[in-house]
């Protein structure tokens, strides 16, 4: 297994994040000036009672240290999973500083050094932290130009900075730099007048496209992963688990296991473990125990799953309304009405969760694979019945969370086992494991009543959602008469569901993107020119009319037998367009997808690089859950366990991708997810397009395209 050399406190020097022992902190890195924020101005979605817990003042809450050697530390509490903020977060720091780039190093979510956050999620890591970030760096800088200016013996407006160094105006000869104030000092200095972050016109790296910082580490593997660490007598723990979500344990006979050489288990109430140095053997003795379960399954199943929905009793919420629908219908020259189903999906990351458990004394130390370190620390305390101070979690890179790894099940679990044994203990899921504890996408069901007249202009719009969630419901078109309603209830799917990559949006945006094209067709117009006709909102056309000239679109009604698809749609703050084009096999009902462009505006793009790279990784991702990603299940019993059943997208699969992305002097806003939400849309209407059918149904299995070819007449 590869960097077994590296111990947990050996980090290879090309990693591009580093962690510090808390105890050491100053001492590791060296003199220099410590900047401190109040922690409650990073703050994410933080409850009151949270934040009183977190803003307790602490000397080592440290948000930048500059070094003697000028080097720049940032600490802040979100983590990396592959979006690129380790490259980006940089960028803003070295900006608002005028300190090289080279000179910016991360710690990122370690809950011992870092600022509290909620979590990395929802694309909120730029547009919600960046702001903050650069008010504070702001202050940061007019610190150190005040502190410039006494040392060289001038008014602060007198001297300015250029890649760390302070200078005199017009005598660059007189200077001091960033590393040379901080020699032997520390600072806790807040300004009466609070300074402005930097303008646009004023950006020098912000904006420029720069390659993954963690992109060398990761493609040589040195990167170290949750899994990647090792220590002296670490064992390795497989759990017995449940064969359903349904099912309680009664009773588990371990004494087979425990004759095997090297075996021992561990027991805490309900969680048992089959402990070993290597995790093969580990495994092998696990098959060895003998379980008793009760069961209490839902009856529903991947086959039943949207009648169960529908009959179940749900909690009615109108999301928005204007006008008055039935007036909105009287004024229609034509009504559709439709009812689309998505099925559960996985997140199925690269990396399974993943965490490994030690003690330091009486603290009990995590490193996990997961998108909410400070609520993995919670969790982990309140399990054990410990103190915040007596927990520390440590987030190395991520291999992907997508939402799914905001649950920390395993990081629990090694906290639970170390703490039982006294032993580093290693947790790692199988892919079974990965598919049964996932928090699947929902299963929901959309239906959508609609009109239109003679015109072409949209006249009502009744959209109601059953367990998707409202994100995305937005009719984003302009109709007089609308209405949004949300349905909700707890306990309707057998199995935990949770956050994916834009949740809901992405079921929300097929549904109404799909009965924009239908309505056209019904009008026998086209697609692109019905969308613009009833658009407003200036940006999203923009996207739209950027995607249609990177496309080469030439207008024609549906179905024309091109096999061209257009959807658009708004996202963590951000516009998106995408026109794709595919082939299908109508012997077999396979989709080819042959080419697709995307749109995007999302503000000011800090890295163009990254943000493509987002959008190459969103239009690759939405493949999966347009075309073949379902889970299938009875009860509470996945059925789904490894991806020999559960296919995702490979290079295989891949299309020409086009992307262009519209630059704006405004606030950045997300970009890790609103590139996905198209795609089922977008695919669905190309296959219309293609074909004269329409699937209902997410994914567009070759099962369903037969289908609905079947029926076209």
């Amino acid at each position: 297994m590869k960097n077994e050399k590296y111990y947990r406190d050996e980090v290879p020097e090309n990693n591009p994040t580093f962690e510090v022992d808390r105890r050491n902190f100053v001492k590791l890195l060296g003199g220099g000036l410590f900047i401190y924020f109040q922690l409650g101005e990073f703050l994410t979605g933080v409850s009151a009672e949270a934040e009183q817990r977190r803003t307790v003042p602490n000397d080592y809450n440290a948000f930048i240290h500059i070094a003697e050697d000028g080097k720049v530390t940032c600490l802040i509490g979100k983590i990396e999973m592959g979006q690129g903020i380790i490259t980006s977060f940089p960028q803003m720091v070295a900006d608002e500083l005028d300190t090289p780039l080279e000179s910016i190093k991360m710690v990122m979510g370690d809950t011992e050094l870092c600022p509290y956050d909620a979590g990395t999620w929802g694309s909120l890591s730029t547009r919600a932290l960046g702001p903050v970030m650069m008010t504070a760096l702001a202050e940061a800088r007019s610190v150190l130009l005040e502190m410039g200016a006494e040392q060289l013996g001038v008014s602060k407006d007198e001297v300015t900075v250029e890649n760390g160094v302070i200078f005199i105006r017009n005598k660059k000869s007189k200077k001091v730099s960033y590393g040379e104030l901080a020699k032997d000092k520390k600072i806790e200095k807040y300004l009466e007048v609070k300074p402005k972050a930097k303008d646009f016109s004023e950006y020098k790296i912000r904006g420029k496209s720069f390659n993954h910082a963690d992109g060398v580490a990761k493609v040589t593997g040195q990167a170290m992963y949750s899994g990647d660490f090792r220590m002296p007598g670490m064992l390795y723990a497989k759990i017995l688990r449940p064969p359903s979500h349904g099912a309680t344990l009664v009773s588990a006979d371990t004494s087979e296991a425990e004759k095997m050489a090297g075996v021992s288990v561990a027991r805490d109430k309900e969680l048992v473990a089959i402990l070993h140095a290597d995790p093969e053997k580990a495994e092998k003795a696990l098959e060895k125990v003998k379980a008793d379960y009760k069961f209490n399954e839902m009856d529903v199943d991947d086959k039943t799953v949207f009648k169960h929905q529908l009959a179940f009793k749900s909690e009615a919420r109108v999301i928005k309304s204007v006008g008055d629908i039935e007036t909105g219908k009287k004024n229609s020259d034509f009504i559709i009405e439709s009812e689309f189903y998505n099925s559960y999906v996985a997140h199925a990351p690269m990396e399974p969760h993943t965490a490994l458990g030690f003690m330091e004394g009486d603290k009990v130390v995590v490193r996990a694979s997961t998108q909410t370190p400070f609520g993995t620390q919670d969790g982990i305390a309140r399990e054990l019945g410990l103190g915040l101070d007596k927990v520390r979690v440590i987030p190395p890179f991520l291999g992907g969370g997508f939402g799914g790894k905001s649950a920390f099940r395993q990081a629990i679990e090694a906290a639970r086992l170390t703490k039982l044994t006294g032993k580093p203990i290693m947790v790692q899921w199988t892919r079974k494991e990965e598919f049964f504890y996932d928090a699947f996408r929902p299963a929901a069901v959309v239906k959508i009543t609609s009109g239109a007249n003679a015109s072409g202009k949209i006249t009502a719009w009744d959209f109601s959602e059953y367990f998707a969630g409202s994100r995305g419901s937005d009719t984003i078109y302009d109709v007089p008469d609308a209405k949004t309603t949300s349905f909700s209830a707890r306990d309707v799917h057998p199995f935990a569901t949770g956050a994916w990559r834009a949740p809901a949006n992405n079921t929300n945006t097929y549904a109404r993107e799909s009965q924009i094209d239908m309505m056209a067709a019904k009008l026998g117009v086209d697609p692109l020119e019905f969308r613009l006709k009833n658009l407003k909102d200036e940006r999203m056309i923009g996207v739209l009319k950027a995607v249609a000239e990177l496309f080469g679109y030439t207008p024609a009604k549906g179905p024309s037998g091109r096999g061209y698809g257009i959807a658009c749609g708004f996202d963590a703050g951000g516009y998106v367009a995408h026109i794709a084009e595919v082939k299908v096999d109508k012997a077999t009902g396979k989709i080819e997808v042959v080419r697709v462009a995307c749109a995007e505006e999302i503000g000011f793009c800090i890295n163009p690089e990254g943000a493509t790279i987002q959008l190459e990784g969103c239009i690759t991702m939405g493949m999966g859950y347009a075309l073949t990603e379902e889970v299938k299940f009875t009860g509470g019993k996945i059925h789904t366990e490894n991806f020999a059943d559960y296919q995702i997208p490979t290079f295989s699969w891949l299309p020409k991708i086009e992307t262009k992305i519209l630059h704006k002097n405004e606030p950045p806003q997300g970009g890790g997810e609103p590139a996905i939400i198209c795609m089922g849309g977008v695919l669905a209407n190309a296959v219309f397009d293609a074909t004269g059918a329409r699937l209902y149904q997410l994914p567009m299995t070759p099962e369903r395209v037969l289908e609905a070819l079947a029926k076209v007449k």
